[in-house]
């Protein structure tokens, strides 16, 4: 699964890191970020997170984080 986050949307508002902090956080900006831990070395999120990455992605009050894959 593949997280794509707009940072043009993102408010840094950590609806995402509540969520899912395993895989979410918010970086130095307070925009959203996918923790370096999270991914894969192919840069995919790992299937074990879909649901929780899925409703951190439905709970974005800027709809700012699309899951692919």
């Amino acid at each position: 699964m593949r997280i794509d986050i707009d940072r043009t949307l993102c408010e840094g508002n950590a609806v995402c890191e509540a969520l899912a902090p395993m895989v979410f956080d918010l970086d130095d900006s307070d925009q959203a970020r996918v923790l370096p831990e999270a991914l894969r070395p192919d840069g995919t999120v790992n299937d074990e997170h879909r649901m929780l990455v899925e409703r951190a992605a439905d709970g974005c009050p800027r709809l700012a984080i699309t899951v692919t894959g």
